[in-house]
């Protein structure tokens, strides 16, 4: 199969390197953009997919990773996310049972590996694209463009707008999407090593193509662009269709369609086990999604709620346009664009219209080049890099269903192919018309490198949650989620100050942003602020009635005022927007035990424990209850049946030896309070309350001892310098009456 056309490379003044040799270069380059990512801590959205994701762990049956979504809820859920990924969730959880836990480093590897593999596959898909799809005599696939292809690689694999793909390790469902995706492209490409002007043809690697792209839409949702891309490269390429050409003719109902290549043999088929394949795939996902699509709020994707047509049509175009604007200056760069980021555009008097103007600009002027260039060479290489930027966008277009983000630098992850295919033919071009062609390379060279760079330092920023949530308070200022998150970061290390400024400006950007109220309300209370605490969780249940959470804060603040009666009443509609809240049957039972109602305690405990038996505090407050009314063989049976669930818990150990020292079990005892000493030898209680057991025990010894230490961790431990000046007697006493 071979075509004269004219050489890309021609005229370019750049690396001309053997096949092996470019892909090792990209390979490297490729690496060292993100191996400072290896050793990232899990960030993000990471907590949600992977840690709390209970289709990661081993007794989760493999057959539930088909029946749920990528966040490890039910398809069938009403609040299913329906983000069906199984095969990324499968490498997750076979990244766990290889790390044996939760170490992020295994996971950040694989993603650099893939994202290395990705960029050497694209050294062959750019050759194919920008050179054409020819073969020797022996069936071998040629490259007719090596400068250009390994230059486009480049691009594509030190693009910075990837970061969050390999960086993030929720980014591998990007990644195993476009490995496939790329694999899918290259099999089709397979079908014609022995074809003629398209006349023979593989059916075998066809049908390998639309598996390889239903694999890839397993890996994520857009892998099944791939499909239409294999069509429109089959009729562009393999048949040289005129698209004018056949439009004109179409429009004049012209008899000779034959010879515009519609009709060529094997066209037809081709696209028709494309389309039954793609059509089957998504029949297949539509059955397992079970219900209709996910339910996004307003924060998510505020211009799909837009009353308006014509402003929901200006937004999702400026958002076109921040997306072109990302491929082309990727300088920008936030983990998250929505609540409030981006504001609606509701006027064409908004300054922002120029940037929609400037994007549809550039694209009909490449459409019409597309269209209407004389070249068939210029037309099918803009053909092709149109279609890979905008077919596999698509599906986070809002064309079609609305999206839950406003835009989202993952997506663009396969788009960014168009882009590199399009900068890379105006570089060729501009080579040929330049007389200075090195200054122009060096400049391009200048463009590579300062990539490589925003790569390595978003990667760092990747890192951890901290400089993650900080990096975006620059690039967006105005959204609630970021304020929210750095103050979230900065709560969890304890520094409530600061975290309490944060959460106000979350509230202050988004009034309804009910998280950040939760939260603010939570510090407040644990700071004694218990009337604002009271004023934010009531407004948050009001704005979102079923909010759980936030309901079983209220009945804690209801609590601490004191509001017994209020406290219960925000417990149980907790519960009845939450049926399995193992912690607000905990705090439950604590209303129940201040109030002496000692049956409905326990009651309360219990079912936490049922539904989390690995609830230390509400088994720990069982037994102690049960010890201090008197009950000490039912507190003993419920401390043995808590060790049994959680034998490495040092609190029930000591729960348990006080109940049995009690019992003059000593021997029991004793063994209990040295165990949980060994895992905490720093608890002034624990040698304080073993120095008791000795004491009656008759060691006074070692009832000395332990009183000592006790005193030394903590010297106004409650009763314990009492019991040591008792001892102390005692041992006098009996020191006299020996020497007597």
């Amino acid at each position: 199969m071979a075509q004269t056309e004219p050489n890309l490379d021609h005229g370019v003044s750049w690396f001309l390197l053997p096949s092996y040799w470019a892909k090792m270069v990209v390979a490297l380059i490729a690496f060292l953009c993100f191996a400072n990512s290896y050793d990232g801590d899990f960030v993000f959205d990471d907590s949600e997919a992977i840690i709390n994701n209970k289709d990661l762990r081993a007794e989760t049956p493999l057959g539930d990773l088909w029946h749920h979504d990528f966040w490890g809820s039910k398809l069938s859920s009403n609040t299913s996310h329906k983000s069906y990924r199984p095969l990324t969730v499968l490498t997750f959880r076979i990244n766990y049972l290889f790390a044996g836990g939760f170490y992020p480093v295994g996971f950040h590897v694989i993603n650099i590996i893939l994202h290395c593999t990705i960029s050497v596959l694209m050294v062959d898909v750019f050759s194919i694209l920008l050179g054409g799809l020819q073969f020797s005599n022996k069936g071998r696939r040629l490259n007719l463009a090596p400068k250009t292809s390994l230059l486009a690689a480049l691009l594509f694999a030190v693009h910075p707008v990837h970061t969050e793909c390999v960086a993030g390790i929720v980014g591998r469902a990007d990644l195993l999407c476009a490995l496939f995706f790329l694999l899918s492209f290259l099999g089709y490409c397979k079908a014609f090593r022995e074809s003629k002007e398209g006349h023979n043809f593989s059916v075998f690697w066809v049908l390998v193509s639309v598996m390889l792209g239903a694999i890839a839409m397993l890996c994520k949702e857009q892998g099944i662009t791939i499909l239409g891309l294999n069509a429109v490269f089959d009729a562009l390429v393999i048949n040289k269709l005129n698209v004018l050409e056949l439009i004109q003719k179409l429009l004049h109902k012209d008899k000779s369609l034959e010879n515009a290549g519609l009709l060529r043999k094997g066209l037809l088929f081709r696209i028709t086990l494309l389309m039954s394949g793609g059509a089957t795939i998504l029949y297949i996902r539509w059955r397992i999604m079970g219900t209709g699509p996910p339910a996004f709020t307003e924060v998510d994707n505020p211009a799909s709620f837009a009353d308006s047509l014509f402003v929901r049509a200006i937004n999702y175009n400026y958002y076109y346009s921040l997306n072109a604007w990302l491929l082309l200056c990727p300088w920008w760069l936030c983990f998250d664009w929505s609540m409030g980021c981006i504001p609606l555009i509701k006027s064409v008097g908004d300054w922002r219209i120029i940037a929609l103007a400037a994007l549809w600009f550039c694209l009909i002027g490449l459409i019409c080049q597309a269209l209407c260039s004389e070249d068939s060479h210029k037309r099918r290489i803009l053909t092709l890099g149109l279609g890979f930027l905008i077919i596999p966008f698509l599906p986070a277009s809002n064309l079609f269903f609305r999206v839950g983000f406003v835009v989202a630098e993952r997506v663009i992850y396969l788009p960014s192919i168009g882009y590199c295919i399009l900068f890379t033919y105006g570089f060729s071009l501009l080579s040929k018309q330049a007389k200075k062609k090195k200054i122009l390379a060096v400049a391009v060279l200048g463009i590579l490198l300062i990539n490589v760079m925003r790569c390595a330092l978003r990667s760092s920023q990747w890192r951890s949650e901290e400089q993650l949530f900080r990096s975006a308070l620059s690039v967006c200022p105005l959204n609630a989620k970021v304020h929210y998150n750095v103050g979230k970061n900065l709560a969890d290390k304890g520094n409530q100050s600061a975290a309490i400024k944060y959460y106000r400006e979350a509230v202050r950007l988004n009034p309804k942003y009910v998280h950040a109220m939760n939260n603010l309300g939570n510090i407040l209370k644990e700071r004694n602020e218990l009337q604002e605490a009271e004023e934010l969780l009531s407004l948050a249940v009001q704005i979102q009635p079923d909010f759980a959470a936030a309901w079983m804060n209220l009945g804690i603040v209801q609590n601490s005022l004191r509001r017994f009666e209020e406290a219960e009443q925000s417990y149980w509609t907790a519960i009845k927007h939450r049926k399995k809240y193992p912690d607000c049957y905990y705090n439950l039972g604590r209303l129940y035990a201040d109030l002496n109602r000692h049956i409905d305690a326990l009651n309360a405990w219990r079912n936490a424990t049922v539904l989390k038996p690995e609830h230390s505090l509400a088994w720990n407050n069982m037994i102690i209850l049960l010890d201090n009314t008197g009950n000490l063989a039912q507190a003993e049976a419920v401390g043995r049946e808590a060790l049994e669930l959680i034998p490495n818990d040092h609190s029930l150990m000591f729960s348990l030896a006080n109940v049995l020292g009690k019992s003059q079990k000593y021997k029991e005892s004793e063994a209990l309070f040295l165990k949980a000493i060994k895992a905490n030898p720093n608890a002034a209680s624990y040698h304080g309350n073993l120095a008791v057991l000795y004491h009656r025990w008759g060691n006074l010894d070692l009832a000395k001892k332990h009183y000592e230490v006790s005193l030394k961790l903590d010297p106004m431990a409650p009763g314990t310098k009492e019991n040591y000046n008792l001892l102390r007697r005692k041992l006098e006493q009996l020191q006299k009456k020996g020497g007597a």
